[in-house]
């Protein structure tokens, strides 16, 4: 049953999508032909009157790394950063739902940076501030991009970008942390690392243990009724962002759950706005937005 629920899910996922511009990333890279149609960027670029370079921002939706919720937390997202004078680019990067692991996922956002900034002067795109948000799961990714920016994938893949695959600054929104085991979301953790979990795996993607002290600046968003990742899994990467001293904001509420991305409809949508209120004044903050 599981079988067609999800069978339909990514019908559809995929129906609205088939009018969007897409980019193949994978495509005509040698060896990696089997991935094309599971790693798709889906690009919408913000062309200032005035000529000036705006910022952009790769948008990671979440799923558990097992699939994607690309419409509330990848394509409502995207519309809104565009209203802020932002280009925006939505990554469907590979899951375990289509038999993908580690590395595949970061494989995906690195190559998705490496391309945008490889593009900067066509998309009129300043190189300098490109960067991820995640959610849930994606929320983990982007964490990950940051934090492991200065060791490309890609490169291990026999790609030698002579562009930076680090983003300039991270977004987690309800993140997925930690892959220990007292607050772990198992079944993020199980599609990221499959069968091999041992605990220098765990630790080396739990990532709270892995920021380093040039970590990008971070806004941090979570509610503490999160029934879906434990609140604490924030709580412990704010710790470590607050110990390296690494610039960030934590955003806190009370209610709001899970998984309600930027859906204009969602309960915590209605009453907090938290781009509005937010994100958005933390984007002009850090330089990113006049």
């Amino acid at each position: 049953m599981k079988k067609y629920f999800f069978a339909l899910m990514m019908i559809l996922w995929l129906f609205p999508l088939s009018a969007r511009e897409r980019i193949f990333l994978w495509e005509d890279v040698p060896g990696m032909e089997v991935n094309v149609r599971d790693t798709i960027l889906y690009p919408s670029v913000v062309k200032r009157a005035d000529g000036k370079k705006t910022a952009a921002v790769v948008i990671c939706p979440g799923g558990s790394y097992h699939h994607l919720g690309m419409p509330h937390e990848g394509f409502d997202s995207q519309d809104w950063f565009n209203s802020i004078g932002m280009s925006a680019f939505t990554l469907r990067y590979r899951v375990s739902y289509n038999h993908h692991h580690h590395p595949a996922m970061l494989e995906d956002i690195q190559m998705a940076i490496a391309y945008i900034r490889e593009h900067a002067e066509e998309y009129n795109i300043d190189p300098e501030k490109i960067g991820a948000i995640g959610y849930s799961a994606g929320g983990h990714l982007v964490t990950m991009a940051g934090a492991f920016g200065n060791t490309s994938e890609l490169e291990k893949l026999g790609l030698h970008k002579e562009v930076s695959v680090r983003p300039n600054f991270v977004m987690p929104i309800y993140p997925v942390v930690s892959m220990q085991d007292d607050i772990a979301h198992k079944r993020s953790r199980k599609s990221l690392l499959h069968k091999k979990q041992t605990q220098e795996d765990k630790d080396r993607f739990s990532m709270e243990l892995q920021i380093p002290d040039d970590m990008p600046p971070v806004f941090l968003l979570a509610c503490r009724d999160d029934s879906v990742v434990l609140f604490e899994n924030s709580l412990r990467l704010d710790a470590a962002l607050t110990a390296k001293k690494i610039p960030h904001l934590f955003v806190q509420y009370e209610q709001g759950d899970h998984g309600f991305g930027m859906k204009k409809n969602s309960d915590i949508m209605k009453s907090q706005h938290w781009n509005d209120e937010k994100l958005l004044p933390w984007l002009k903050e850090i330089g990113m937005i006049e």
